[in-house]
């Protein structure tokens, strides 16, 4: 398995080749603007596209027909006579997991009693396949985890690899999830509360409040804000959010526009040590280091 960076001037995606006839494209565009991206996909592939947050467009024909892809929806597209190249606008501040997974590998996944599949049925094997569809509340957690995942780039593709088996199989699957597995997926209400909670820590990382105080003002109890906060964002509170300041902390080192002293207070640090401690904690070398490998 392959992790492939691809940037152009108009924007980026990121690329994992879980196998031969296996493709995962994460596209986070957290810009104010619209990102282009193309890729060539040919006509053996089955592309399912599923949009988190914002909305996409995809152009077709040259741009002579466009398909929109609202927040929370999910689009399948399949045409076994002619290619279906990727010509995708990302609108500001939108998320779309995309997975190309040729014909031959798709059919293997599947036992050969899979027949209330619409799509393995004999009769649509052989014809060009469309289906739009909602984004269910489990689909929506496995896909925040694909994109908040911390682990190293080594990891990664092989944990993008389970995600993307854990979709398919959310998606093709008619019976709702074992909702006991994660009782916070009943109500989405309870989704949008976790999402605010990770919003009000990040917006105030240099004095965040306490479990109890942040639990308080989202309107669930402690014990289900840590265990849904760790479902959906894969990490605790704090945990996630030490990875946030100091990610944050090295892009403001590499602008070279900021000190050691005044990072250290702008995410929260009392001393300038304690900042240095926990920087060399998270990437094995010191922000002085750091810079001076820059150079």
């Amino acid at each position: 398995m392959e992790m492939i960076e691809k940037n152009n001037a108009q924007g980026s995606l990121n690329e994992i080749e879980i196998e031969k006839g296996f493709i995962v494209l994460k596209h986070q565009n957290d810009t104010e603007e619209t990102v282009l991206v193309t890729k060539d996909v040919d006509c053996s592939f089955i592309q399912f596209h599923f949009s988190l947050k914002g909305t996409s467009k995809f152009n077709f024909n040259d741009g002579a027909y466009s398909l929109n892809v609202g927040e929370e929806s999910a689009l399948l597209l399949y045409n076994p006579q002619r290619d279906l190249p990727i010509n995708l606008e990302i609108e500001p501040n939108s998320w779309l997991v995309s997975i190309l997974i040729s014909i031959k590998k798709f059919h293997s996944l599947f036992s050969a009693e899979a027949d209330y599949i619409d799509f393995l049925s004999a009769d649509n094997k052989d014809k060009k396949y469309y289906n739009d569809s909602k984004i269910t509340p489990i689909m929506a957690v496995v896909l925040h985890q694909l994109f908040n995942t911390t682990l190293n780039k080594y990891i990664q593709p092989l944990y993008t690899k389970g995600k993307a088996y854990e979709l398919l199989s959310l998606y093709f699957n008619k019976e709702d999830a074992d909702i006991e597995q994660c009782p916070f997926l009943i109500d989405e209400e309870n989704i949008l509360k976790i999402r605010k909670a990770k919003e009000i820590v990040l917006n105030n990382m240099a004095e965040p409040p306490g479990l109890q105080e942040l639990a308080n003002e989202v309107g669930l109890n402690v014990k289900k804000l840590k265990v849904g906060f760790k479902q959906l964002y894969g990490d605790t509170v704090y945990s996630f959010l030490f990875d946030y300041k100091m990610e944050f902390a090295r892009k403001m080192l590499e602008t070279g526009e900021h000190n050691v002293n005044e990072i250290s207070l702008r995410i929260g640090y009392s001393t300038p040590s304690h900042f240095i401690s926990a920087f060399k904690k998270k990437y094995g070398t010191t922000p002085k280091q750091y810079i001076m490998a820059l150079r």
